[in-house]
C-alpha cells in the first residue's frame, strides 16, 4: 500500500507501507475521501519538517477491521476522523480542565502513542478507536470528509466572545472562513461581513449567508464604519493565516470589541500594541476542537443549517495529488476544498 507524504519543499513522495492491522484498542479505516488542508499546503510551501501522521488529517471512511478490545465500533461502520475524548487522568483533567486534556491535544497533533506512520492520503489507515466518531447517517462521504475543518470553525466560534445580534467580520473566505461565517450566523450574529480579495470567493460567501462580502482595504473599512455608525465591528474572526492580517483584524474592531484568531500565520506578526491597549481588545484563539464537538457539527451539517457542498470544488486521485497540491500552493488556484479519493484508479 502506498501513501502520499509531503517530505520537503514542493516535494511529495509515495511511500510504501504494509497493509495496516488494528491494535487491540484500534481500528482500520478504508479511506473514502481525504481533504487537502491549509496545513498541508503550508508544509509543501515551506519545506519544514511535517509530522507524517497529520499529512492528510481530514478524512472519512468505513471501518474494515477492529481490535480485540474494541466494543463500541464494528466493521462496516462509517466514521470520520476526530480527536480522543478527555482522558480524565492527566493533570489538566484532574484540575477540572477537561477541555485542555493533554491526551486529547496530543491526538489532535498526531503525537499520541497510536499515531499512524502516515495520514489519510492512503487507501487505509490504522488509528486508535477513540480517534474516530460514527458518521451522521444524513451525510454523504464527501460531506463527512469536510467535517474535520467544519469542526475547527465550530470550535472557534463556540469559544469566542460572539453575542446575539453582534456585527461580525470574517477575514478570509477560504474553507475555514466560509465555515466560520456560517457558524457565526447560526450562533446569532446580527450581521456578518466577509472580507476576501477573490471575487469568486466573495460570491460563495454571499451564497452561504454573509450579509456583505467586500475586498480588503478602503472598501471594507468604509463599509464597516457605515454599518456600525463609525464604531467598528463587535468581533472579527481572523481566518487568513498571514502575519499582516492579525493587526488588520484589530483595526476593524470597535473599542471593547473582540478578535478571534483562527488562521495560523507562518512566522511572527507585526502588531501595534497601543491600538490593542486603547481599544481594550479581548482576544480568543482557537486550535483544533473537542471530541464531543464532532457530533454537534455533523448534526448541523446534516440538517442543513451549515452547508459544506459549495466548498467542495473538485476531487482528485492519489496519483493526481502532487499536481493539485502544487496548484493550491501557487496562490493562483481557483479551488476551495479539494478532496482526494485514494482508491480512485487503484
Amino acid at each position: 500500500m502506498h501513501a502520499a507524504l509531503i517530505t520537503g519543499e514542493s516535494t511529495v513522495d509515495f511511500v510504501e507501507f504494509p497493509d495496516p492491522t488494528p491494535a487491540p484498542t484500534g481500528v482500520v479505516v478504508d479511506v473514502a475521501y481525504c481533504g487537502i488542508c491549509g496545513t498541508d499546503i503550508h508544509a509543501y510551501q515551506s519545506g519544514r519538517p511535517y509530522n507524517p501522521a497529520i499529512c492528510g488529517h481530514e478524512w472519512s471512511g468505513t471501518i474494515s477491521a477492529v481490535g480485540t478490545e474494541v466494543t463500541s465500533l464494528a466493521e462496516g461502520d462509517r466514521v470520520v476522523v476526530a480527536v480522543a475524548p478527555a482522558c480524565g487522568q492527566c493533570t489538566a483533567c484532574r484540575r477540572g480542565q477537561a477541555d485542555r486534556c493533554h491526551v486529547s491535544f496530543m491526538s489532535a497533533l498526531g503525537r499520541d502513542p497510536m499515531a499512524p506512520p502516515h495520514g489519510g492520503f492512503a487507501p487505509r489507515i490504522a488509528v486508535a478507536a477513540e480517534r474516530v466518531v460514527k458518521t451522521d447517517p444524513g451525510l454523504t462521504d464527501e460531506q463527512a470528509a469536510q467535517v474535520e475543518p467544519a469542526t475547527v470553525a465550530f470550535h472557534a466560534v463556540r469559544t469566542s466572545n460572539l453575542r446575539l445580534g453582534d456585527t461580525a467580520v470574517v477575514q478570509g473566505a477560504g474553507p475555514i472562513g466560509l465555515g466560520t461565517l456560517q457558524w457565526v450566523r447560526a450562533a446569532g450574529a446580527g450581521r456578518v461581513i466577509a472580507i476576501e480579495p477573490s471575487e469568486e470567493r466573495r460570491a460563495v460567501a454571499l451564497d452561504l449567508g454573509a450579509h456583505h462580502a467586500v475586498a480588503p482595504g478602503d472598501e471594507a473599512d468604509e463599509l464597516i464604519k457605515q454599518l456600525t455608525h463609525g464604531l467598528g465591528a463587535d468581533i472579527v474572526y481572523e481566518c487568513v493565516g498571514r502575519p499582516f492580517a492579525i493587526q488588520a483584524a484589530v483595526d476593524l474592531a470597535r473599542r471593547g470589541g473582540s478578535m478571534c484568531l483562527i488562521g495560523l500565520a507562518e512566522g511572527d506578526a507585526p502588531i501595534s500594541p497601543g491600538a490593542w491597549l486603547v481599544k481594550e481588545i479581548s482576544v480568543t484563539s482557537s486550535l483544533a476542537y473537542l471530541h464531543e464537538e464532532f457530533e454537534m457539527s455533523m448534526g448541523m451539517i446534516a440538517d442543513g443549517r451549515v452547508r459544506v457542498e459549495p466548498l467542495h470544488t473538485s476531487t482528485t486521485s492519489l496519483s493526481g495529488f502532487p499536481d493539485v497540491l502544487a496548484d493550491l500552493a501557487s496562490g493562483r488556484s481557483d479551488q476551495l476544498k479539494v478532496l482526494v479519493n485514494p482508491n480512485w484508479g487503484q
